[in-house]
């Protein structure tokens, strides 16, 4: 190959490249798509984004053509040659200027009507109470309503305003279900909310966008919407005591182990360990997730958890937030997945 092919091949290469990329973007997961809103909230933001975004395409083209029409109608000719000096043109310069304020204003309007409605809290008998607490890494719900805790899996009724008050254990994070509601910060010592709605039963993905430390991309969430009937039917065994194993079985030890190792000083179980520093356990075989809804909810993944933790979800040096590794053997890792799988 000549040296004077190269370049050229290089060129080739780097736009194939750049061409592969772009079409690379258009097979992202789609489960986090704000533009696929699918409940009242979100659509009303995206009837702002979509004119919004309608007019900065617009001129977008326009800039970009004016640019590439001034770069080539008036590119070098002549290296003597001296354009004609021109001193101002009065009409276009307020034209270029009123019109673009115009705009912004039209956009601040809706925008500032959007904002003022969105936020305004739902108020009435059928409207849902949910507060949830960000944790480092894991998103508490408490129903004080209805007398239920859990964690990273957030359960409502469809057709149902929700009201979210939003509060931090720690440090700034961001709660953003992003097919229900946009984004809204979670900080210490404050209180923010949100209201979400959904249309129709099913899971809706979620998780923190903003950097609270070193799991921060280990903090996800799930919501998920139901009939009225399946929600006040999952409102009934989360209210329900958990089960007791019968004595002797792998699950019993496990029961054991859970106090004896020193779980209890974390995680809640409904009348047999009061610990608030982790996720409350009590129903936690209903879950479909666990470790900040990072991992489906199996005994394959609870034994890799539960051999080294912070192997999976990174503690910050320092502040050893997050799981501690037990140096469990397998025989009592066995014998806590029993147990866990009783908490129904």
């Amino acid at each position: 190959m000549s040296v004077r092919t190269r370049p050229a091949r290089r060129r080739r290469l780097g736009g194939a490249a750049a061409v592969l990329a772009l079409v690379g973007t258009g097979c992202a997961d789609t489960r986090q798509n704000f533009l696929e809103p699918e409940g009242d909230v979100a659509r009303q933001l995206d009837r702002l984004w979509d004119p919004v975004f309608f007019i900065a395409g617009i001129f977008f083209f326009l800039v970009l053509g004016l640019v590439v029409f001034v770069a080539v109608r008036y590119r070098e000719k002549d290296p003597d040659f001296v354009p004609k000096q021109l001193h101002g043109n009065a009409r276009l310069e307020l034209g270029w200027t009123i019109l673009p304020a115009l705009i912004m204003l039209g956009v601040g309007i809706f925008t500032v009507a959007t904002i003022i409605d969105i936020n305004r809290r739902p108020e009435g008998p059928d409207v849902l109470a949910v507060t949830v607490t960000g944790h480092q890494w894991w998103w508490e719900y408490e129903y004080p309503e209805l007398g239920v805790v859990t964690a990273n899996e957030l359960h409502i009724p469809i057709d149902t305003k929700v009201d979210v008050r939003l509060e931090s254990d720690d440090v700034i994070h961001s709660f953003w279900p992003p097919k229900l509601a946009g984004k809204v910060d979670v900080i210490p010592g404050r209180t923010n909310y949100m209201t979400i709605e959904a249309d129709k039963p099913g899971l809706y993905f979620g998780q923190c966008v903003e950097y609270c430390g070193l799991s921060h991309a280990n903090m996800r969430l799930r919501v998920y919407a139901h009939e009225r009937d399946d929600f006040d039917a999952w409102v009934v065994s989360q209210t329900a005591d958990p089960a007791v194993p019968a004595d002797g079985s792998a699950a019993a030890e496990g029961r054991t182990l859970f106090r004896t190792k020193g779980c209890g000083g974390c995680h809640t179980i409904a009348g047999f360990a009061a610990g608030e520093v982790g996720p409350d356990l009590s129903h936690f075989a209903t879950r479909d997730t666990f470790a900040g809804a990072i991992f489906d909810r199996n005994d394959t993944n609870l034994r890799r958890w539960l051999r080294d933790p912070p192997a999976e979800k990174p503690m910050d040096p320092g502040n050893n937030l997050g799981m501690p590794n037990l140096n469990l053997t397998d025989a009592e890792i066995n014998s806590l997945i029993a147990y866990l799988n009783t908490l129904k």
